[in-house]
């Protein structure tokens, strides 16, 4: 069957349900045409069974029988629609306004009909008069949009003060006083700084996604370090419960053989009284019938057998004396208290080594020293020279106090550096913020500077009130280490491997310098030594 001469419209061939081309048509028995889906559904909604055109009401749900022939002439009523409504225009074209069906591509846009035109439909613009007069330009999409609401005239210059777009009438009235520029120049422009961020915006992405990285890489490493010291407290408390239950246990056992001995000696005395009383119970027995015996002679003769009592101890001065357990207690503790000292010790160690891995190498900065002081080449030692020397001024220079800084500063993450102070009897040495007051002020962490002093009478942390800490023999090198971001800073003794003293909750917002003072030495020598940056040795 051929369907080449179909005239019919769409509508002809259109479900009343859904108001498409039929779709796998059925007929009812009241001879109306339904897609097979809309006419199922729509019954599967109703309650009572009836025609959607002509409302004819059926008892039972009807069959519904396949239109052949409808169906054959809606699939080719289907394909020449889909033909028809296909364009001639490709994507970046502007379709004409006037075609019908199929649309041909605009060559011209008419700005003052505000429509697109084809060749075809151009041509009335080019053969009659009056037309002719219209401003013709290139094919312009929605030019609706790209006309002034308040002149009708064509938007083609930029305000530069409102940044929007206006026509000419515009610059003669509300933006007479503003700089404006034609469209294309203004274009340039935006695309120039358009090209800027389009350049700008991949690095900034790279910078986000490596910031990223660095915040999940902080992540991970905090998580291993967290597990790791997880892991040494596990142990470390481990080793002190087995320490304290094993203590437990020998003082437990020192009261039970106490109290055992005391039981024994109780028991072997209890036993030796009562033999003396079955002894002497049994002497009773005898003495009490020999008393009953009437006959002389055998009275005589067992009575000599009671001259000799049994041997019996003095009871009077024996007696069983309560244990005394005064003292055991506290040699269970003294020894428990000696075994957590090696334990803590040994914690301690840890902890110094666990610092240690964030050496940093500094050297002291020659432009912030006090005249008075004399640096090494390296920029690793400093002791008070005695002369004070004429040097350039310098907003960094310490001028009052003999004190130095590094060059190396500090504004994130753990830092640590070690400092020899052996044979000095006078020092001070921890971090200082950037912006102390370099003429002069009390040394404390309200004025920037978190420090460790000491002198003849021990050391001392310089806050407000002073922190005094045990003076520590022989001690020859300490280790300075901060958490910038945990606002913590911790002093240690090398040698001793011993933890001195700890600033908890300091607020750091800028950055911070390593901190040194020699100290003055006097005419004697005394003090005379440097304070030496020394390189860590994690094998002490």
């Amino acid at each position: 069957m051929a369907f080449a001469n179909i005239c019919w419209s769409k509508e002809n061939f259109s479900c009343s349900i859904c108001l498409d081309v039929f779709n796998n048509p059925v007929s009812t028995a009241c001879g109306h045409n339904f897609c097979r889906t809309c006419i199922t559904k729509f019954w599967d909604e109703q309650v009572q069974y009836k025609c959607p055109v002509c409302n004819k009401l059926f008892n039972t749900r009807p069959d519904l029988q396949v239109n052949t022939i409808l169906s054959e002439l809606a699939v080719q009523v289907r394909t020449t629609v889909r033909v028809k409504e296909q364009p001639c225009v490709e994507s970046a074209e502007v379709p004409c306004d006037v075609c019908t069906g199929t649309q041909q591509k605009a060559v011209k846009s008419c700005l003052v009909c505000f429509t697109s035109y084809c060749q075809t439909h151009l041509e009335p613009h080019q053969r009659v008069a009056r037309l002719q007069k219209h401003r013709l330009v290139e094919p312009m999409d929605r030019l609706e949009d790209r006309m002034c609401k308040k002149h009708d005239r064509l938007l083609e210059l930029f305000c530069q003060t409102e940044q929007v777009c206006v026509c000419q009438f515009c610059t003669e009235g509300d933006h007479r006083s503003h700089p404006v520029v034609p469209l294309k120049e203004e274009y340039e422009v935006k695309t120039a700084q358009l090209g800027k961020i389009e350049a700008e915006v991949p690095q900034m992405i790279q910078e986000r996604k490596q910031k990223i990285k660095e915040i999940t890489d902080t992540v991970e490493l905090s998580s291993k370090d967290a597990n790791r010291e997880i892991a040494i407290g596990g142990q470390v408390f481990t080793a002190l419960i087995g320490c304290v239950e094993k203590c437990r246990d020998e003082f437990n056992q020192a009261v039970q053989e106490k109290l055992k001995s005391t039981e024994k000696q109780a028991d072997d005395l209890i036993k030796e009284l009562e033999q003396e009383i079955e002894d002497l119970t049994n002497r009773s027995s005898e003495v009490k019938r020999l008393s009953h015996t009437e006959d002389h002679l055998h009275f005589l003769q067992a009575f000599r057998s009671l001259k000799d009592p049994p041997p019996t101890r003095d009871w009077t001065t024996v007696e069983v004396r309560p244990p005394s357990y005064v003292g055991t207690l506290w040699r269970s503790l003294d020894q428990l208290e000696e075994t957590l000292n090696m334990e803590m010790e040994k914690l301690r160690d840890t902890e110094l080594k666990s610092v240690q891995q964030y050496e940093v190498c500094v050297s002291l900065d020659p432009d912030t020293a006090h005249p008075r002081l004399t640096l090494s080449e390296d920029g690793k030692q400093v002791h008070d020279g005695g002369v004070k020397k004429v040097l350039p001024d310098n907003p960094k220079r310490f001028p009052w106090y003999i004190h130095v800084v590094t060059r190396q500063s500090f504004y994130s993450g753990r830092f640590y550096f070690e400092v020899q102070v052996k044979d000095k009897t006078t020092w001070y040495l921890g971090v200082a913020r950037e912006s102390i007051n370099r003429i002069g002020e009390i040394v404390t962490p309200e004025t920037g500077y978190w420090t460790l002093y000491c002198d003849k009478n021990g050391l001392v942390f310089l806050d407000d009130p002073v922190v005094r800490l045990p003076l520590r023999a022989e001690l020859q090198k300490v280790g300075v280490f901060v958490d910038y971001d945990e606002g913590l800073v911790s002093f240690y003794d090398v040698e001793a491997r011993v933890h001195i003293y700890s600033a908890t909750g300091c607020t750091f917002r800028e950055p911070l310098y390593p901190f040194f003072c020699p100290g003055s030495h006097d005419y004697g020598g005394n003090n005379s030594a440097p304070l030496i940056i020394s390189p860590v040795n994690q094998t002490d």
